[in-house]
C-alpha cells in the first residue's frame, strides 16, 4: 500500500460503513483513542457516550468522523481499530489496495480525452538565437 491518503480512507470507510458498525462490537476504546490523540473533542466524548447502545456510539461516531476537519480523522481511526479489529482494517487495507493509484487516475484521464492531434502538454520552447 502506497502512502495512506485520509481522503481515500475516508471513501473506504464510507464504502463499508454498515459493515464497521456491525461489526465493532464496543466502539469505546476507539472513542477514548480519538480523544486522547485529539481527533475529537471532550464535547464530542460525551455527546458519543450518551448513546445507548453501542451500534449507535459506533453510527453516532462515523457521522461526526465524517464533518471532521482533522488532516488525518480517518489515518487515526484506522490505528485505532488495528488492535482489537484487525478484521474490519484487512478489509479497510485490501480496499485501499483496489482504489486506482493517482497516476492510473491521471493516465486514464489522458487516455479518455480526445486529443485530436494536439500535444497534452506543451512543448518547451527553444531559443535558437
Amino acid at each position: 500500500m502506497d502512502k495512506m491518503d485520509n481522503d481515500s480512507l475516508r471513501g473506504v470507510f464510507e464504502q463499508l460503513h454498515a459493515k464497521i458498525v456491525k461489526d465493532v462490537v464496543d466502539p469505546d476504546s476507539v472513542i477514548d483513542e480519538l480523544l486522547s490523540l485529539k481527533v475529537i473533542t471532550r464535547d464530542d466524548y460525551r455527546k458519543l457516550r450518551q448513546a445507548q447502545t453501542s451500534k449507535n456510539r459506533c453510527r453516532d461516531l462515523l457521522s461526526l468522523l465524517y464533518d471532521s476537519t482533522h488532516p488525518e480523522t480517518f489515518i487515526q481511526l484506522r490505528l485505532a481499530l488495528r488492535d482489537e479489529y484487525p478484521s474490519i482494517v484487512k478489509e479497510i487495507d485490501k480496499q485501499l489496495e483496489q482504489l486506482p493509484s493517482e497516476t492510473a487516475q491521471l493516465q486514464q484521464l489522458h487516455l479518455g480525452q480526445s486529443t485530436e492531434g494536439k500535444f497534452l502538454l506543451p512543448l518547451p520552447a527553444y531559443n535558437f538565437s
